[in-house]
């Protein structure tokens, strides 16, 4: 149950190393691209091993930007036309599109053991349905662990392939949402109706 035990197993979990992200993604070449979705500009970044992130915002320069704070170590490039890369950002976009494929997408992301905790169980979340903050603290065995979950959910950087989105709070309200309340919204409503 210790989280060095956990961190044993990071590449089986979802791809990046706990110190690959705390070095700032060195030794790490990520290539994005920024396209206009239905819910506005969004960034997606990826790795060799997956996408790394998936990020929602008005502009492309602050997304940019977002990326390269998050990863100061890595090498950044805008994806080449017909990579490998160029597909699993097709594919992320196409998860945006319609969510409930979004498990299909390789994932090369990192957190606390705490926080991938989180993230494994927002993603047993069905499409179209919600759970509470409190029901994924029960889900991970932290049932006080309410508000580090909502931590959690704030810290996940691959929108939508992590359902944060269908977190909601205990009365059934949105609650926050990293990338906007508007968007969270959208997610929902357009996952109920397909």
């Amino acid at each position: 149950n210790g989280s060095s035990r956990f961190y044993e197993h990071a590449p089986a979990r979802f791809g990046m190393t706990p110190s690959q992200l705390k070095g700032g993604g060195q030794s790490t070449r990520i290539r994005y691209e920024v396209a206009t979705s239905w819910l506005g500009k969004v960034l997606i970044g990826a790795t060799e091993v997956g996408i790394c992130a998936i990020l929602f915002g008005g502009r492309e320069r602050p997304l940019v930007n977002e990326l390269r704070t998050r990863f100061p170590s890595a090498v950044i490039e805008r994806a080449q036309s017909g990579s490998e890369y160029q597909k699993w950002i097709r594919h992320a976009l196409e998860t945006i599109k319609a969510p409930a494929g979004a498990h299909h997408l390789p994932l090369d992301v990192s957190g606390t053991a705490f926080q991938e905790s989180v993230w494994r169980a927002l993603q047993a979340i069905p499409p179209g349905q919600t759970a509470s903050y409190g029901d994924i603290a029960r889900a991970i065995g932290k049932p006080k662990a309410v508000r580090a979950v909502a931590q959690a959910c704030a810290a996940n950087p691959t929108a939508v392939a992590i359902p944060c989105h269908r977190v909601v709070k205990s009365d059934g309200s949105l609650g926050g949402y990293r990338w906007g309340i508007d968007r969270k919204r959208q997610l929902l409503e357009a996952e109920v109706a397909s």
